[in-house]
């Protein structure tokens, strides 16, 4: 194996597939990305055996097909460390790989291609292709709200859901549940579910583009999800469980409607939040006559007051909330006013834009606490 390539060039698909990489890992190779020169394509891969990514570059015609893993960290390391603008030659001698870039020169110890756990492409149930900024979009809408090393291992992840021509992702603690959903040009015949774990989330969620309308190609097979542009594939294993019907935690018929503005409920909320219980972040809303008031009280006996005014002419109400869950919320919304819909003081709460939004249509639901 043979090749040479701009530094650049080289460091920006090995920085995709590094960061899924274990550091602890079970087994050597693990710690290690495959490098695999085919035609004039060169291709880098990383597996922590969940979550695979592999980056593609086109490379000119001086090179020498091949493949061997080597160390993803010391690889990194070593192309961060080389100057701007510098060429990288890389050979393989003696099951060595051999680094030059002016005058260094390194040699790192390779583990074979074939000890590598790579995931074999398999056919998916369902294929659509969308712009990857929305999809994006509807991650960052609900990521916040997934539960981390819950015994109910399907809530460690997100459900994508494909009904129609709509993409609808939901994920949920127990304690707080975000609903993201976009039209899409695409036709599903029949609901199609599947949970991607946590970790897949964080690690498409850092791939997905924001600018333009570049487009990627989404296979969702029975136990695979696979994410593909001309620059890189992620893959990820499906957590195999049943996601809980998420439809029946939506309150129905709340009365009591509270708008108001995001920023000075989220400033509120983040100054009051300061005074809270460490452990519980819990605060009271009491909501009247175009009023809001939120109280915050700690074992110190401190206490934060602040008010809001706001459109509401329901019923007064006094509710808990944990403030964190709040400022997730306002904090995630691009609207300029919020909606706050409740039912009594003992219900929970739906969350959700003020007015409409070009970006997925959202909803955010709390429950209460006890204070």
């Amino acid at each position: 194996m043979k090749f040479s390539v701009p530094r650049e060039d080289l460091l920006k698909p090995l920085m995709l597939v590094a960061g899924v990489v274990e550091k602890r890992q079970t087994s050597p190779v693990l710690g290690n990305v495959l490098i695999k020169v085919v035609g004039n394509r060169l291709s880098l891969t990383g597996t922590d055996r969940e979550v695979e990514i592999v980056g593609r570059l086109p490379l000119p015609d001086m090179l020498v097909d091949g493949e061997i893993t080597v160390s993803a960290k010391k690889l990194v390391d070593i192309c961060k460390s080389l100057p701007d603008d510098s060429q990288i030659e890389c050979s393989l001698e003696d099951a060595r790989l051999i680094i030059k870039s002016g005058r260094s020169r390194f040699v790192l110890s390779t583990l074979p291609a074939s000890d590598f756990p790579a995931t074999e492409p398999a056919p998916g149930d369902w294929s659509f292709s969308c712009p990857q900024q929305q999809v994006k979009a509807l991650i960052d809408a609900t990521a916040f709200a997934m539960a981390q090393q819950d015994v109910r291992y399907y809530l460690n992840g997100m459900l994508w859901e494909v009904e129609g021509n709509n993409l609808r992702l939901v994920s949920t603690d127990g304690h707080r549940m975000a609903i993201a959903s976009q039209s899409l040009d695409i036709d599903m015949p029949e609901k199609m579910q599947a949970i991607l774990p946590r970790k897949g989330v964080i690690e498409l969620s850092r791939l997905l583009n924001t600018d333009g309308e570049l487009s990627i190609q989404v296979t969702l097979g029975a136990h695979h999800i696979r994410v593909e542009t001309s620059e890189y594939t992620f893959t990820s294993k499906l957590i195999d469980a049943k996601f809980p019907p998420y439809e029946n935690v939506l309150p129905k018929g709340g009365s009591n409607i509270l708008l108001g503005d995001r920023l000075a409920l989220k400033q509120a909320f983040g100054r009051v939040a300061i005074l809270s219980n460490e452990k519980y972040r819990g605060v009271r809303l009491q909501a009247e006559n175009n009023l809001l008031t939120i109280v915050a009280n700690n074992p110190e006996q401190e206490e934060a007051e602040e008010r809001v005014d706001v459109n509401y002419q329901g019923e007064t109400l006094e509710i808990g909330f944990n403030v964190s869950y709040l400022l997730d919320v306002v904090n995630v919304l691009d609207s300029e006013n919020v909606q706050i819909i409740l039912s009594d003081s003992n219900s929970s709460a739906l969350i959700k834009e003020g007015q409409e939004q070009s970006g997925p249509e959202t909803a955010y639901v709390i429950m209460p606490m006890r204070l």
